[in-house]
């Protein structure tokens, strides 16, 4: 499950790290935190004895040297004693410009060189690379290997072909079941060439809320995608799924998403029902994200939905 709000104090994380550690979640995700910093917000549950396994999904690249990034990796690892998912991805355009100066020259080639760079450090070797995007040679001091998976995020088929060569995880967002199957699983199965053993897993991070009296899903569905719908690159993406939207708040930009898949609106049962289609696909890991709840009713009603969904899920989906 997502981290739903976007916490001022590392308390309000608690009763979401232990729905993670009590009631069936396998891992507790977080995206790029903008006003608390994602990793040390696991190091602070760490530190108050909740210790549950990490993902980060994604972090975003201009924010941070690929040093820095594979030190907090691993710090996460070492607090928690459990496996850590570190997702990564390059932000717009804006983004990049505006913590870089300019952006990327190549997307794809600054991904690449940056998960280079991590794994490199986090195997314990000397990163030498005097790349194009990132010129780095420098260790980290010697430890074992922690237990850090490491993923880049994906929207559309290209990252999906990057991801199959280099990354442990490929994480989805905003991705319907059929979009998924019909386009990013062929482009990661079709990467040239594999550069790990195992194969790349899949993560499909997933927008949810429960109808209930009262709500309004134009509002929820806004709340956890409307800033994202703005920007070029998922708009590009979601046409490719069959989601024309606008990006501009207009509401039959949410009925959109939610007849298209890409935004699950239901009962616990309705939703169960959307998410064994990724199950089916042999999608390795669904993440529950309540953020339109959370950001529209508050952390309460979000947990609320997200416990009544985690009650609700079939034998041996509880912790997938």
């Amino acid at each position: 499950m997502l981290l739903p709000i976007g916490a001022s104090r590392p308390e309000q994380v608690i009763p979401f790290a232990n729905l993670v550690k009590w009631a069936g979640a396998a891992r507790l995700w977080q995206g790029q935190g903008m006003l608390l910093d994602s990793h040390q917000v696991a190091g602070w549950l760490a530190g108050a004895g909740i210790r549950v396994p990490c993902g980060f999904g994604v972090s975003l690249m201009p924010y941070r040297s690929p040093y820095q990034a594979a030190i907090e990796a691993r710090s996460v690892a070492l607090a928690t004693g459990q496996d850590v998912v570190a997702g990564f991805g390059p932000g717009s355009l804006a983004a990049q410009a505006g913590a870089l100066g300019k952006p990327y020259a190549s997307q794809l080639g600054a991904c690449r060189e940056y998960v280079g760079i991590v794994r490199s450090l986090l195997d314990g070797q000397i990163a030498d690379v005097p790349g194009d995007h990132f010129r780095v040679r420098a260790k980290l001091v010697d430890y074992h290997r922690p237990p850090v998976s490491i993923g880049l995020g994906v929207l559309r088929e290209r990252m999906a072909e990057l991801a199959g060569e280099v990354a442990d995880v490929a994480i989805t967002w905003m991705a319907s079941a059929s979009y998924v199957d019909e386009v990013l699983l062929p482009a990661l199965h079709g990467a040239e060439e594999r550069t790990l053993p195992d194969p790349v897993k899949v993560t499909a991070v997933v927008p949810v809320a429960l109808a209930a009296p009262g709500r309004k899903v134009s509002d929820l569905v806004n709340a956890a995608c409307g800033t994202h719908i703005q920007y070029p690159h998922y708009q590009a993406a979601l046409r490719r799924a069959g989601i024309a939207v606008t990006g501009d708040g207009d509401p039959s930009d949410a009925v959109k998403l939610v007849d298209g898949g890409a935004f699950l609106y239901g009962t616990p049962q309705e939703i169960h029902e959307r998410l064994a289609q990724y199950r089916a696909l042999g999608v390795d890991e669904v993440v529950l994200n309540a953020s339109g709840v959370g950001n529209t009713l508050g952390p309460r009603a979000a947990a609320q939905d997200l416990l009544a969904i985690l009650n609700a899920a079939p034998e041996g989906g509880r912790r997938s």
